[in-house]
């Protein structure tokens, strides 16, 4: 069973519709034991840091998170579901996040006029040579474009957690984290078209 989880902050529908598409089937669930038994587990996050980390301890699903993160579960964490898994974001005046990949969120700050905040459309998403071979990246052509909204980038403490970048407002940020069973975008693969369905497919498969 893949849990999609509903934390009252998340893209929930289209993430569904792109399982659906690839021909997996995810279950909606804001229950703490329905993420606990699942096989796999999807994360998706629009909105703001304070309300999605709030959301979670309400129905109990930060413990949940963390509790299958240890045992292992592949997890994936998408845009605002991305940076909830670090440890802090600048977001509303500061927040304490889940602490799964030691790092930062941090907001752009452009000095060119036109590089507006929020990153709203389509971005290139590179990888190094040394992750080529990913099982996430399989069959997706390097500097393709994925769907991007969002106003706040992560930093992670070990480049190493580093699986692709991209560049916007002056900045090279990490796109694609990857931390033991942990995979994370700040984009959106579930509106990014073929290639996003690709990525999603990827992680089902791995």
């Amino acid at each position: 069973m893949l849990a999609i989880i509903d934390f009252k902050a998340g893209n929930l529908t289209s993430v569904k519709l792109a399982l659906d598409a690839i021909g997996v089937t995810g279950t909606i669930t804001s229950d703490p034991k329905t993420v606990a038994i699942a096989e796999r587990v999807i994360f998706p996050g629009v909105g703001a840091a304070g309300a999605a980390m709030q959301n979670l301890r309400n129905f109990g699903l930060d413990d949940a998170l963390r509790d299958i993160a240890r045992r292992g579960v592949p997890l994936l964490g998408i845009c605002v579901g991305m940076q909830v898994l670090l440890d802090f974001s600048e977001e509303d005046g500061g927040t304490e996040m889940l602490g799964l990949i030691h790092g930062r969120v941090v907001r752009f700050s452009p000095t060119n006029f036109w590089d507006k905040v929020p990153q709203i459309g389509w971005n290139s998403v590179c990888w190094s040579l040394e992750n080529a071979d990913s099982v996430f990246l399989q069959n997706i052509t390097n500097s393709s474009d994925f769907y991007f909204v969002h106003s706040y980038y992560p930093v992670p403490v070990q480049s190493s957690h580093i699986l692709a970048q991209t560049n916007y407002a002056g900045v090279t940020f990490a796109s694609i984290l990857q931390y033991e069973n942990i995979i994370a975008t700040q984009f959106h693969p579930e509106k990014s078209g073929k290639i996003g369905l690709q990525f999603l497919e990827n992680f089902v498969k791995q």
